[in-house]
């Protein structure tokens, strides 16, 4: 059996492989609602033979969607479509997993796949944004307003909200979303943090929105069902969040109990020079990994493509989990056929064994 079909288990849940289907934005759904497309579209990834299948980011608050068309988990009306999403991904051997967002001073778009462009809060569709400083992400972009106290409180207790339904809608693994220059990567960056109040200034300041997040979805999100964190391990920028900051954080993350650190990057600023290439990511999450060792699983993911290429990341010991987003756009079957090309036998559909 190969590494990266090699089983783990984390906490009460066993993943059938290392191959994760990682948060892709679709921006398919209407107010907020799953539909039957989101159900092929995630079930197909299932069946293809992921270990865990991701659902999007997932707006936590009707304001905190990057586009018109995010799903969400802000209301309880939400539970049944996302429910029979979760439930058919269980069904065909993956974990049910969701990653829970807020858009934050990126959000009030109109995005359909290539295409995107910012919403004014005075346009159909559109609406005001926040974040910790008013500060915008580019020129094109709404100035947001910055965040008061009970606007921190409230947005705290849409994650806990937000993760107590994703419970009830069956979800095994839940990811805070904490990258991609979104909210809580808004607090965690000193570039668009410049707060002069307990959540501004020292890292441990800037972290403390994040950590005050965990603290109140743990007070709904059972012991024995894994939490995982998404981190911009940098922003490629001078001045900015940094490798080493992400290998605190990480430690941090250990003591508040998260099982997983989701290792991506860039993403905070517009203007970043970022170096695209066949695992481009990788570096990040092995120093990370380097560090923590065992204490907690790591996850990588950007351009990673064959079968060949994860097996020798997890031999090395780089990671633990492979997080994959377009590749699997590509082929909804990758693991049936990266199992083929390592030799490893896993379990393949009836309908599709002549096919594999």
């Amino acid at each position: 059996m190969s590494k990266l079909f090699s089983p783990l288990t984390v906490k009460s849940v066993t993943f059938r492989n290392r191959i994760i289907t990682s948060p892709m934005c679709m921006y398919m759904a209407e107010d907020g609602f799953a539909s039957d497309w989101h159900l092929v579209h995630y079930g197909s990834r299932a069946v293809g033979g992921a270990g865990a299948v991701m659902l999007e980011a997932t707006s936590v608050r009707e304001d905190g969607r990057i586009g018109v068309g995010d799903l969400g988990i802000w209301k309880d009306e939400h539970i049944e479509t996302l429910t029979k999403v979760a439930s058919f991904v269980k069904s065909a051997g993956s974990v049910p997993a969701i990653q829970l967002a807020h858009a934050g001073r990126k959000g009030s778009t109109w995005a359909s796949g290539r295409e995107s462009r910012p919403l004014m809060p005075e346009e159909e569709n559109g609406w005001e944004v926040i974040a910790p400083s008013d500060i915008a992400f580019s020129p094109e972009m709404q100035t947001p307003r910055e965040m008061t106290l009970q606007d921190i409180e409230e947005i705290q207790q849409a994650f806990a909200d937000a993760a107590l339904r994703a419970l009830k809608a069956g979800f095994e693994l839940i990811e805070i979303h904490s990258a991609h220059g979104y909210l809580i990567n808004e607090f965690l960056s000193p570039i668009p943090n410049k707060r002069t109040d307990h959540y501004g200034g020292t890292i441990e300041n800037r972290a403390r929105f994040l950590f005050e997040i965990i603290d109140k979805v743990k007070n709904v999100w059972p012991s024995e069902l894994p939490m995982a964190v998404r981190i911009s391990a940098t922003d490629w920028m001078e001045n900015g969040w940094n490798v080493d900051d992400s290998v605190w954080l990480s430690k941090k993350l250990v003591e508040k109990g998260i099982d997983i650190v989701d290792v991506s990057s860039g993403g905070t600023v517009p203007n970043a020079k970022i170096t695209v290439g066949s695992g481009y990511q990788l570096p990040f999450a092995s120093e990370i990994k380097r560090e923590l060792k065992d204490q907690l699983l790591v996850g990588t993911v950007g351009m990673i493509t064959n079968s060949h290429q994860a097996e020798t990341i997890l031999t090395n010991g780089d990671a633990d989990l492979i997080f994959m987003a377009r590749e699997f756009l590509r082929n909804p079957y990758f693991p049936l056929e990266a199992a083929k090309q390592l030799r490893s036998e896993v379990p393949v559909p009836k309908p599709y064994e002549l096919a594999f």
